[in-house]
Parts: structure tokens; sequence; C-alpha cells
């Protein structure tokens, strides 16, 4: 990969379910779909400077792989949806690399069954959004932006 690129190439990485956004219980999630979801991020992305290259798995090894693609980039973006509650080998994927990470999640986790409480990726992430439905993305991306200047 081009090191020029790279540095401001963010990864937005989607785990599973993510793909049903629009149809999945909309009052926890929202109407806005995955692809309008991407394409504002997208949209914002750019506005800030940065290219976002979105990807989404229901697969965790597949996540996987990707994590370890974005070594490098100007940031992570990743909301691992219910694999932030068990996966660690989501967050050992995470914790090889040397991208600035921010966990997102549309619903507030907090607020919801006890379960979903804790997650075993923000240990190792710069920190996580959650509840502020897609606008956690901005925020996220507003992060990294933050994180790169000067």
């Amino acid at each position: 990969m081009d090191t020029d690129r790279s540095k401001m190439l963010v990864s937005l990485v989607n785990g599973p379910n993510l793909d049903r956004l629009g149809m999945r219980e909309p009052l926890v999630y929202g109407t806005v779909t995955l692809l309008e979801l991407e394409t504002n991020a997208k949209r914002v992305g750019l506005d800030l400077g940065l290219e976002v290259e979105c990807f989404q798995s229901n697969y965790e090894g597949t996540l996987i792989d990707h994590i370890h693609q974005a070594d490098g980039r100007a940031g992570l973006i990743i909301n691992p949806g219910a694999f932030a509650h068990y996966s660690y080998a989501l967050r050992d994927a995470i914790s090889s690399i040397s991208t600035p990470t921010v966990e997102v999640h549309i619903s507030n986790i907090h607020a919801r069954e006890s379960f979903r409480h804790q997650s075993v990726i923000s240990p190792v992430a710069l920190g996580m959004i959650t509840g502020f439905g897609i606008f956690g993305y901005e925020l996220a991306l507003r992060v990294i932006a933050e994180k790169l200047k000067p």
C-alpha cells in the first residue's frame, strides 16, 4: 500500500448482523441501511481529509483478517456487534496492530441486556462511542482526524 495514502486511510469495519441495518429492530438501530451509513461515513471522511474504506462481515475470522490488513492505516473504526462481548480473538487482532482504533455501537449497550454491558474490545481501543445511532461513526471519524493533527 502507498504509505502516503495509508496515512489518511480509515478502515470502517462492521460486524455481524449490521448488514441488516434498516430492517433489524428499527426501534433499536434506526432505519438507516448499511449502505447509507457507509455513504455518509465516506462523505464525512472526505470533509475531514480522510479516505474511508468500508467492510462488513458476519464471520469472526474474516473480520480478523481485515483488522490485520488495517495495520498502519490512519485509523480503524469497528462496530464488532455481538462479538464485542466475548471475542478475545477480535481483541487480540486489534491489539496486534498499530492502528488507532475506535469502537462504535449504534445502541447504548449499557442500557440494554446485561450481557451487552461489557466489551472485551474497549480496553484495546482509544475509546468507545455508544448510543448515538449512526452519528457515532461520524464522531469516531472526528476522533481519528483529531489524533492525526500535528
